[in-house]
C-alpha cells in the first residue's frame, strides 16, 4: 500500500491530482495524504479535522477530496411531546450547532408546551419539486407545449416514474415567460428529501416533451422548482413538506414558565413577526424558526443548504379569553417548505444515523413516508417552542439578561 507521505509528495510534484488519490489508496489513507498535502502547502495543523470517528469510505456517496470531519457540538432537547399524523408521543430531539442559549431556550419552549399536554403537528402537503425551463418559437408554440402536457400528465407520469421504485408524480404545472416554458414536476418521494429522485425523473419526462412538443430543453432545473433560495413560489404553493405545529397555553402557564402574558406575547408576535417582516420584505414571518430548523437539519443528515426555505415559516400568536375571563395563548408555526428524509444523503452517515435513532425514525417509515413526516412534525413542535420562548424573552425583556446568564 502506498503511504500517505508518498501519495502527498506526488500531488506536490504535480504527478497526481488531488481528486486521484482514492484511485491509488483506501479512502482513509487518500484523506490522510491530502491533509498531508494541505498542512504542507498552507503551514496548518489539521490535527482535529482528521479525528474522525468513521470509516472515510462511509462518506464517498456525500463528499469530494475529503481531509475529515467538521465537528460540531450537538446536544437534545426534549421531550418533545407531540400528537401528529405521523409522530405520537414524547421524543428527544438532537440539535447541532454553535449557537450558545438555543437548545436552553427551545427547552424552555418546550417545558411550556408539555406542561399544556403537548402540540398537535400534521403535514399538510407533500412534494419535491423539479423546474426544467424550455425554450419555444413563441407563445403559439408554448400554448400548444402547454396543452399537450395538460393533456398528458399519465404519459409523462409513466415517463418519470420508470426510473424509480419510490417515487410518485403528483402534479405538473406549466407557467409562460414568452418564449420560456416551465413545467414545475412535484413528487412523493417517500422516506427521501427527494431532490435526486425528482432530477432524474424529471430528465426523463423532459425527453418526452421534447419529442412531443417544440419545445426544446434549456436547463433541467429553471429555478421555479426552487431549490436552495428565498422563493416566493415556494412560501405559497410549499416544496417537500408543508407542516404546521399548534399548542394552546393556559395563561395562567404562560405567567408562570414565561414571565409575561398572552396578550404581550401575541403584540410581540404582531408587531416583530408580522409587520416588521412586512416592513423588512421579508418572505418568512417568524422570529427564528430557521435556527431550530438548521440545528435540526445538522444534526440528522439533511441538506443544509434548503434550512433557507425554512425561513419561509409564519408564526402566529393569538390570545384567547376564556368564559372566566382569563386569557390564554394560541401559538402556531407553519413551516411551507420543509425538505427532509430519513433514508439517503446526509442521514446515512453514521453520526446522523445515530441521531435518527434517538428519534426512532432512522430509514424508511410503514407506510412509506410516514418516517419523513414524523421528523417534520417533531421539527415543527422544536421550531414552535423555539418562538414562544423567544417570544416570551422579549415581551418579557428578558433576552439579554438571558444571554448575560448563560455567558453567551
Amino acid at each position: 500500500m502506498t503511504a500517505p507521505e508518498e501519495l502527498a509528495e506526488r500531488v506536490r510534484d504535480g504527478d497526481l491530482r488531488i481528486h486521484e488519490l482514492e484511485d491509488h489508496a483506501d479512502h482513509d489513507t487518500a484523506a490522510e495524504a491530502r491533509r498531508l498535502f494541505v498542512e504542507r502547502e498552507t503551514g496548518t495543523d489539521l490535527e482535529a479535522i482528521g479525528d474522525y470517528a468513521f470509516p472515510a469510505e462511509r462518506a464517498d456517496p456525500n463528499i469530494e477530496n475529503m481531509i475529515g470531519a467538521a465537528q460540531v457540538p450537538m446536544g437534545v432537547v426534549g421531550p418533545v411531546t407531540v400528537s401528529g399524523g405521523a409522530a405520537d408521543g414524547d421524543h428527544y430531539l438532537p440539535l447541532a450547532t454553535t449557537e450558545g442559549a438555543l437548545l436552553a431556550s427551545v427547552n424552555r419552549g418546550l417545558g411550556v408546551i408539555r406542561d399544556a399536554g403537548g402540540a398537535d403537528a400534521r403535514v399538510t402537503k407533500n412534494g419535491m419539486t423539479r423546474a426544467p425551463v424550455f425554450r419555444v418559437a413563441g407563445v403559439a408554440e408554448a400554448a400548444e407545449t402547454v396543452e399537450w402536457v395538460e393533456n398528458n400528465v399519465e404519459a409523462l407520469r409513466t415517463a418519470a416514474e420508470s426510473t424509480t421504485s419510490h417515487g410518485e408524480l403528483l402534479d405538473v404545472e406549466p407557467y409562460v415567460v414568452g418564449d420560456s416554458v416551465f413545467l414545475r414536476f412535484a413528487y412523493d418521494t417517500k422516506d427521501a428529501m427527494g431532490m435526486n429522485m425528482a432530477t432524474i425523473a424529471t430528465g426523463e419526462a423532459c425527453d418526452l416533451v421534447e419529442a412531443e412538443t417544440p419545445a426544446s430543453l434549456v436547463a433541467l432545473s429553471g429555478n421555479l422548482c426552487s431549490d436552495k433560495k428565498p422563493a416566493a413560489i415556494n412560501a405559497v404553493e410549499g416544496r417537500g413538506r408543508s407542516v404546521t405545529a399548534d399548542v394552546l397555553l393556559p395563561g395562567e402557564l404562560v405567567e408562570d414558565r414565561l414571565h409575561t402574558t398572552a396578550d404581550a406575547i401575541a403584540e410581540a408576535n404582531t408587531r416583530k413577526n408580522l409587520i416588521g417582516s412586512a416592513k423588512a420584505g421579508s418572505l418568512g414571518f417568524n422570529a427564528h424558526a430557521a435556527n431550530v430548523v438548521g440545528a435540526a437539519f445538522l444534526a440528522t443528515g439533511q441538506d443544509e443548504a434548503q434550512v433557507v426555505e425554512a425561513a419561509n415559516t409564519i408564526t402566529t400568536m393569538d390570545a384567547r379569553e376564556r368564559d372566566d375571563g382569563t386569557t390564554d395563548l394560541y401559538a402556531s408555526v407553519s413551516l411551507a417548505s420543509l425538505e427532509v428524509g430519513t433514508v439517503g444523503g446526509g442521514t446515512k452517515l453514521p453520526t446522523q444515523a445515530e441521531a435518527l435513532d434517538v428519534l426512532g425514525l432512522r430509514g424508511g417509515g410503514d407506510p412509506p413516508g410516514s418516517n419523513a413526516d414524523a421528523l417534520a412534525e417533531i421539527i415543527a413542535v422544536g421550531a414552535l417552542a423555539g418562538e414562544l420562548s423567544l417570544l416570551g424573552a422579549l415581551s418579557s425583556r428578558h433576552l439579554a439578561s438571558a444571554h448575560e446568564d448563560l455567558g453567551r
